[in-house]
């Protein structure tokens, strides 16, 4: 039996409109981040405050914005608010300019794990659900082209 048959009932549906559960609060506490200079030949360390907040911000920003994907429905119901919260901290980091490769390189490992890719999502057996409108659309019978240059000629001058 093929294992790559989208009929199987092992296959997880995600709905198409995105995960509509509450979303959980951000399980990571802030990375703080310090400003390091010298001074009369002494090093100096400086909490920074905005920057940590800053940092913080966008961590939560796409925290919120993974959470409206319906993936997160599997998210939810496996409990994988660590994981997620793993991911979003090492995308922040892999996007940053100080990155190497093998940052992004891990984000992407991680995309895959949870779900994010295409080829995560085939791993994981999940699938979207069919948006029914679409399902319409695509149903719906398609217009006859014009054959002849002067059947298309006189539909440009009716119209």
């Amino acid at each position: 039996m093929r294992r790559d048959r989208t009929d199987d009932a092992a296959w997880v549906t995600l709905p198409a409109e995105g995960f509509d559960g509450a979303v959980p609060a951000f399980p990571l506490p802030a990375i703080p981040i310090y400003d390091i200079y010298w001074e009369d030949k002494r090093r100096i360390k400086e909490f920074d405050k905005d920057a940590t907040d800053d940092l913080h911000a966008r961590e939560i920003e796409l925290w919120e914005d993974l959470w409206s994907k319906p993936q997160a429905a599997m998210w939810s119901k496996l409990s994988l608010k660590y994981e997620v919260a793993a991911y979003v901290r090492g995308y922040i980091e892999s996007t940053s300019a100080e990155s190497n490769s093998g940052l992004k390189t891990a984000a992407l490992r991680m995309a895959a794990e949870i779900g994010l890719s295409l080829p995560g999502m085939h791993s994981l057996r999940w699938r979207f659900s069919e948006d029914e409108l679409s399902v319409k659309r695509s149903s719906a019978p398609a217009r006859k082209a014009a054959t002849s240059a002067k059947a298309r000629f006189a539909a440009l001058s009716n119209g």
